[in-house]
């Protein structure tokens, strides 16, 4: 039995998700539709549940979500949802918004929950993500009167012009990267001159201090620190507290208390050297500052955001390449008169007229006409498919060269483009990136550095020589110090930005650090078949004739398939080209949809198409080569029959071409450990041929987006780390979903902006090469990791004091900050290593 109940109080997609996971673990419930729109939950039972036991599940008669039966009065207010803790009424004017202005954390940090407004993750501090719209009508403008503003297409009220569709307007994530660039500008122009002031001081008969003296330059860097700390790098300050009140420990604490009491320091030592002790001091009296540290590192974790913003810029342009494939206009026609109409406009059982090259508004069937539909959208084939009366015609699918009326049996969000949409978006956020090391371990290494500086001072306070309190200062200021993570900052991307350069070498497009980590660890490869293990395109693979001269006759077809637009005929002609063969003069041409050409060249019928356009000719003997076409069909070719007046001479094969490189690619991902398995769209016995020549691990023939999309699901459920090669549009939701996605470059841009790697030359080696590279880079994370940990682990100790007892030494400052810039050279020196790499 299914019922339907009213459910108050959700404001999101985490509400939503929330109120079905409860009601699913009631006794009974074995299914649960939610919709926070409508504020709706359809719910099956094998028994009746008393509404009692549902409000239980959720929380009881004091939870945020209130159930009843519909047409009932629920909670007129919710209490504290999960968005907000304003009171809101049960039909919240953000829920109905709630689609086009959500903002997620990409590390997932709670679930699946989401915010009304931009900002930083209250967890991990990550700058939050606005979800991609895939529903948004598009409005109209004038050219002439930008003003003017329509939902529907129509003529400007002031000019009269023609309304043109709007460009889109920046995204929120485009709106981030420019505004974190234009800080990251501001940052370089003041953290250059402070470093090169800094490190002036290393080099013998300093230039600088001709020009005046080190604590008027102390001033210089104090000043030109300012706009870095307080501008620029203000935000992660704002992080480091917030992440302190919290107690949600990560990256970004490190980063504040160590540039903050370096920066704080810094002023101190500057104002107050007297203070000091002398072992603290330069030759010329100023305590040594840290003003290049603090800014250094704030300007380099500046970069890793920036990268980090320009990386969630490009999260939705998978949607935005999706939905340019659907028209913004459509042909309507109404009492044999036709009206062009917005697409949002069209409603269920409208006529509409699809003219030659025009995409295919909504899904539907033709009513009347007949025409050849590019269907690779959906299934990846480049070959299109003949399409008839009562025949199935999908959104985005391009129309041939023939105009036909069909009928709208889905729209809006029911068409199969949507639902892809809707695939990609889903798919995009349910994947967490991976959690950086940094952070894991900065949840255990920021407590012990603060616990360590504290008991150091009060060590020193209790136990150290006069002045106390200033050795107790000093020391566990030189504790945080040493302990700035500068060297931790830099050990991954330094790597990765060496890497990603070594992969754009080779052709191997990298998107962000977590490509890297991930590919590294895959173990199963799922490729799609035309495009990417194969060439892509239709071509003759060979001409078979009987008893006559083999060069003469491709030219005789090729010369009938002159005046077909069809691709299967561009591959004759374009094979006939290839080998030299005379084209001849055409008589009484005529296309058979479905079936082939036919045409007369010199009084003498020619035929080239499938056997049922050769018995419609009256053609009845097949026997000689029968055995032999069939053969080829099994293997997965395109077959066409040639007859010369009435008789079979002979037949083509037309097929898509195994790339060279795909053998040798598969043979060294198998000796990896890759499982290799291809999904395609196309037949089983193509599938098959295929499969069996490149010995693949497995294969599956026909599969359609969300049977490529539940299969990539299907094996990260068993624990597989999945990596997902394709081209097509039909390869976008998997590609999203996969661990890593794959595209060939020769492929779509929706499939590129849906992939972590991109290959440029759609070559299959080039996956060989990305994982070679994610080997080496991470290895080479590993040994930053360790050559960062060692200098802390080793300093820290020793910057509070524990040498002291026994010999009388003191980590100074200088000495700290040689330790740190030593580090850091090791992490950069080691880095660059990953130039020599061989991939």
């Amino acid at each position: 039995m299914t019922h339907k109940y009213t459910v108050t109080g959700m404001t999101c997609s985490g509400c939503e998700s929330t109120v079905r996971k409860d009601l699913l673990k009631v006794e009974n419930v074995t299914e649960v539709l939610v919709s926070k729109d409508n504020e709706e939950a359809t719910i099956t039972m094998s028994k009746h549940v008393e509404l009692e036991i549902f409000q239980k599940a959720l929380g009881g008669s004091e939870s945020t979500y209130q159930i009843s039966l519909p047409n009932s009065k629920g909670a007129s207010e919710i209490k504290d949802s999960c968005c907000s803790t304003e009171k809101k009424t049960s039909k919240s004017k953000a829920s109905s918004k709630n689609e086009p202005g959500t903002y997620y954390c990409p590390m997932h940090c709670e679930g699946e929950k989401v915010y009304d407004k931009a900002g930083d993750c209250p967890v991990c501090g990550m700058d939050l993500v606005k979800q991609p719209s895939h529903n948004q009508a598009t409005q109209y403008t004038c050219p002439m009167h930008p003003e003017i503003v329509e939902d529907e297409p129509g003529s400007c009220p002031i000019c009269g012009m023609d309304l043109v569709p709007m460009e889109p307007t920046e995204s929120d994530e485009e709106k981030a990267y420019l505004k974190l660039s234009k800080k990251m500008k501001i940052a370089l122009i003041f953290t250059i001159p402070v470093f090169i002031i800094a490190m002036s001081e290393m080099i013998p008969n300093n230039p600088l201090f001709q020009i005046m003296e080190l604590r008027y330059w102390n001033w210089v860097q104090f000043v030109l620190t300012l706009p870095v700390v307080f501008y620029a790098c203000w935000m992660f300050f704002e992080r480091a507290w917030k992440s302190i009140i919290s107690w949600n420990l990560n990256m970004f604490t490190l980063i504040g208390i160590g540039t903050g009491v370096a920066f704080l320091f810094s002023i101190f030592g500057m104002l107050f050297p007297e203070f000091f002790p002398a072992q603290f001091k330069t030759e010329s009296g100023t305590v040594h500052l840290y003003f290049e540290a603090a800014v250094v590192v704030l300007t380099l974790v500046l970069l890793g955001q920036l990268l980090e913003a320009k990386a969630h810029s490009k999260t939705s342009g998978a949607i935005k390449e999706l939905l340019k494939l659907a028209p913004t206009e459509a042909t309507l026609v109404v009492d044999g008169e036709e009206k062009v109409i917005s697409i949002h406009e069209i409603k269920k059982g409208d006529s509409i007229r699809v003219k030659p090259g025009e995409k295919i508004p909504v899904d539907g069937k033709i009513t009347e006409g007949h025409s050849t539909i590019d269907e690779s959208m959906i299934t990846g084939e480049p070959i299109p498919v003949d399409k008839n009366v009562d025949d199935a015609v999908s959104s985005g699918t391009i129309n041939g060269t023939k105009s036909f009326l069909m009928v709208a049996e889905k729209v809006g969000s029911e068409t199969l483009l949507s639902q892809i949409v809707q695939m990609v978006s889903d798919a995009s956020r349910s994947r967490a990136p991976i959690q950086n090391v940094v952070d894991k371990v900065a949840k255990y290494f920021v407590p012990i550095v603060v616990v360590v500086s504290i008991i150091t001072f009060f060590i020193w306070w209790q136990f150290g020589p006069e002045p106390k309190l200033v050795y107790g200062f000093v020391n566990a200021i030189a504790v945080l110090i040493i302990a700035c993570p500068c060297a931790l900052g830099l050990a991954t991307p330094m790597s990765v930005m060496v890497g990603v350069g070594k992969g754009a070498q080779n052709g191997v497009l990298i998107k962000n650090a977590e490509a890297i980590e991930k590919m590294n660890k895959i173990d199963v490869l799922i490729t799609d078949k035309t495009g990417t293990i194969t060439e892509g395109k239709p071509s003759l693979e060979k001409i078979v004739v009987k008893e006559i001269d083999e060069i003469d006759v491709l030219g005789k077809i090729a010369s009938i398939n002159q005046s077909s637009e069809h691709p299967l005929a561009t591959a004759v002609v374009n094979f006939a080209k290839s080998k030299k063969a005379d084209f001849s003069k055409v008589e009484n041409f005529e296309s058979v949809t479905g079936k082939g050409v036919k045409g007369t060249i010199n009084n003498e019928q020619i035929l080239l198409g499938n056997k049922k356009l050769l018995e419609q000719e009256g053609v009845q003997d097949f026997s000689e080569i029968e055995q032999e076409v069939i053969a080829e069909q099994k293997l997965g070719k395109t077959v066409s029959y040639i007859a010369i007046d009435k008789k079979v001479v002979g037949y083509i094969t037309i097929t898509d071409a195994i790339k060279p490189s795909s053998i040798e690619a598969i043979i060294e991902l198998k000796r990896q450990g890759v499982e290799v398995i291809m999904l395609t769209g196309d037949n089983e016995n193509t599938a098959k041929a295929v499969a069996s020549e490149l010995n693949l691990t497995d294969f599956k023939a026909s599969f359609l987006p969300q049977d490529k999309l539940q299969y990539v699901k299907k094996l990260q459920a068993q624990g597989k780390i999945v990596a997902m090669a394709g081209d097509g549009i039909n390869d976008a939701p998997a590609l999203a979903q996969a661990d890593i996605g794959i595209a060939m470059g020769t492929g779509t841009d929706v499939a590129i902006e849906s992939a972590k790697i991109t290959l440029v030359k759609g070559d299959l080696l080039g996956i060989v090469k990305a994982k070679n590279l994610s080997h080496g880079v991470m290895k080479n994370i590993k040994q930053n990791l360790f050559f960062a940990f060692f200098y802390n682990v080793l300093g820290i100790p020793i910057a509070a004091g524990i040498l002291y007892p026994f010999f009388g030494l003191l980590l100074s400052p200088m000495i700290a900050a040689l330790a740190m810039s030593f580090s850091s050279v090791s992490v950069i020196a080691n880095a660059l290593r990953l130039r020599m790499l061989k991939i």
